[in-house]
């Protein structure tokens, strides 16, 4: 991809109306990047002022690697030889405007299906991959495991990747025929406007619930974050625009009523556009009978949980708005297994039940655990803790969901981060002060310790549930990352026995 400099130039007096050149504008700039570390010949490089980290110190650094221009706020007293530089009020917005012109708008050119929500986001845009494949279309995904163009997998970093990345990933995905861009879409993605440039087909909200309350602050703010990817539907050119909506959540009908185009619905009511007729949670797997408005489908599944269930309806009404053969949908729901490290049963051989989830939410943990009671018939196992340098006032909550649902409540931690882990464990304690009789609480720090321990006195029949991290393979630590990963511990504690 390549672009003249001039032409960059004058999408930002579009787009931002202010602008000073300093330099010459002839140049030819074949890649825009933030990261001065992956600056090459002929990049324009972003200075961006973060939290922590201001990108004008790494200017030089962009120059020497090849950077042919930069947008930059604040001019340096000695330019760098060579380097051309735009200078804007505000770097953030600029980047916002030029980096989706450098690579064509890509996805206006793809079917966009956002899925927005606390819970549930990263079942559901799979169940839509699979079944737009089977389906016969090229597909990209974006969500919080990874990123995948077709067959090709590469690691995620964030639910969202930042304007740069998504772009980027959006125009490999064009480049590559995909039809679909499924993507998981956060709320910080859309407050901070990561999706600049994006014009999304079909928006789906599978549920609000606690989370995040360190950015946004109240639940109210968390709601119309999320809400600004329905209010933003009724832009673009695009046709056949459509919203999804759990009416089961208290949220849908605040943003439903802020979204112009199509809506689908779902949830128990059976004035929803798809709901449950009867559904059977096994341990191992379920069978629901979903309404819908191209007739009853009788499923068979390889998931269970009553939270699934509303994944499931949420990637059918989704599917049915891009008007996917019914007889498809039910061929692949019949033949999904899950997503790694969501309620993922971990097979080693015990005598008991080893389930691995990413529940890290109030909402998430209660979902979680109420499909685990349902299919234990010894003692319920909860083992858990609480991630650090995020909203702290969940901690108490999650504690108290597990005293109510589990028998043996362990807690560990989690990814601390920056914060002291003893700490973080002491807030979950306030909820687990006064311990009803036939329950157990446990404190321990070690992760790796804590499954070791119930692993080693757990019985026959029971079920433990592991959550917080599912599908993640490393522990953030104050001073480091390390290497952990929760099915690991399971597999090697039984490998030696």
């Amino acid at each position: 991809m390549q672009k003249q400099l001039t032409l960059i130039i004058d999408k930002i007096i579009e787009e931002v109306r202010q602008v000073q050149v300093l330099g010459a504008d002839d140049k030819i700039i074949t890649d825009i990047t933030a990261d001065s570390r992956v600056v090459e010949e002929g990049s324009l490089f972003i200075c961006l002022k973060g939290a922590t980290v201001d990108g004008h110190k790494f200017l030089q650094m962009a120059v020497e690697k090849g950077a042919v221009a930069a947008l930059v706020e604040d001019v340096p007293e000695e330019i760098p030889e060579g380097v051309t530089l735009l200078v804007v009020p505000d770097t953030r917005r600029a980047m916002e405007a030029v980096v989706p012109y450098f690579y064509d708008y890509p996805g206006k050119n793809m079917r966009m299906l956002g899925i927005t929500g606390t819970n549930g986001k990263t079942t559901t845009t799979n169940i839509i991959r699979t079944v737009l494949r089977r389906a016969g279309y090229k597909v990209g995904l974006i969500g919080t495991i990874n990123i995948m163009i077709e067959d090709e997998v590469t690691e995620a970093h964030n639910t969202t990747p930042d304007v740069v990345d998504l772009q980027k990933a959006l125009y490999a995905m064009k480049n590559a025929g995909c039809d679909y861009v499924v993507m998981e879409v956060s709320s910080h993605a859309l407050v901070l406007n990561r999706v600049a440039g994006c014009e999304y087909d079909c928006a789906v909200l599978t549920n609000i619930t606690q989370d995040h309350l360190d950015f946004h602050k109240t639940i109210e703010n968390y709601r119309d974050a999320k809400s600004l990817l329905f209010e933003g539907l009724a832009n673009g050119t695009k046709e056949n625009k459509n919203a999804v909506f759990n009416m089961d959540d208290a949220s849908s009908e605040i943003i439903k009523a802020r979204t112009k185009v199509n809506c689908l619905t779902y949830g128990k009511g059976h004035d929803n556009d798809i709901y449950p007729i009867s559904f059977d949670v096994q341990a191992k797997e379920m069978a629901l009978q979903l309404a819908t408005p191209v007739g009853e489908m009788n499923l068979n599944l390889k998931i269970t949980g009553e939270f699934n269930v509303y994944n499931v309806m949420s990637a059918v009404a989704c599917l049915l708005a891009e008007k996917v053969d019914k007889e498809i949908i039910c061929d692949v729901l019949n033949g999904f297994d899950g997503v790694p490290g969501r309620f993922q049963l971990v097979e080693a051989g015990q005598p008991y039940t080893v389930i691995v989830d990413y529940a890290h939410t109030p909402d998430g943990l209660d979902n979680v655990l109420k499909t685990a009671r349902s299919i234990t018939k010894g003692k319920l196992w909860a083992i858990f803790g609480c991630g650090g340098d995020r909203d702290n006032k969940k901690r108490p909550i999650m504690g108290g969901i597990a005293l109510e649902l589990a028998d043996k409540v362990v807690v560990t931690s989690d990814n601390p981060r920056t914060e002291d882990p003893e700490k973080i464990i002491d807030q979950i304690f306030v909820a687990l002060q006064d311990v009803p009789a036939g329950k157990e609480v446990y404190r321990i720090s070690d992760r790796r310790e804590a499954i070791e321990y119930v692993l080693a006195n757990a019985e026959a029949d029971d079920v433990i549930m592991i959550a917080g991290k599912g599908h993640e393979n490393y522990q953030i630590l104050k001073d480091r990352t390390i290497h952990f990963d929760d099915r690991e511990v399971v597999l090697e504690y039984w490998s030696e026995k």
